[in-house]
């Protein structure tokens, strides 16, 4: 009886992950999003849903804060201390972007990241957790900058990227 359970639980996510899939080709924002490394057609369609419109952040760092993968700051006298990393912010999405980001650094620690590229740095000096983080932000800062100029994901210059 389990076993049927699951056998059916199995064909449902099945239909509805290319339901998912097909929902997130057929809109113009989630296909450009689903062009950056780490974004799938479910978080491509959770930005279109949950976000306001981009125009309200003056900047990526803003969309960035609003999400919620930034450290709290404790800072006073013109002396910067930067804390754990804030819960506050868009909970789904920031989630999405971890693990996008998580998917990213298995596929570069499997099949190398490039050398001297942000990722190899960071994976060098920190540990896998922190980077996911700290990738997620610049994840969710690309995607601002595409949404806010229409564009495709472009990838980073290596040199000095």
């Amino acid at each position: 009886m389990l076993l049927e359970q699951i056998a059916q639980l199995t064909d449902r996510i099945k239909v509805l992950k290319a339901r998912i899939a097909a929902m997130s080709n057929e809109a113009e924002m989630p296909r450009r999003l689903q062009t950056m490394p780490g974004v799938g057609p479910i978080t491509a369609l959770a930005v279109e849903t949950f976000t306001p419109p981009m125009e309200q952040f003056r900047r990526g760092r803003d969309f960035a804060a609003w999400l919620g993968p930034v450290p709290r700051q404790h800072s006073t006298g013109g002396k910067q201390k930067l804390g754990k990393t804030s819960k506050m912010g868009q909970r789904d999405l920031r989630r999405l972007l971890v693990i996008g980001a998580t998917a990213v650094i298995r596929w570069a620690s499997r099949r190398g990241a490039p050398k001297g590229s942000w990722l190899a740095r960071m994976l060098e000096r920190k540990p896998i957790p922190v980077v996911a983080v700290a990738l997620a932000n610049k994840m969710a800062r690309g995607i601002w900058a595409m949404l806010i100029r229409g564009e495709s994901y472009r990838g980073p210059v290596l040199i000095g990227a």
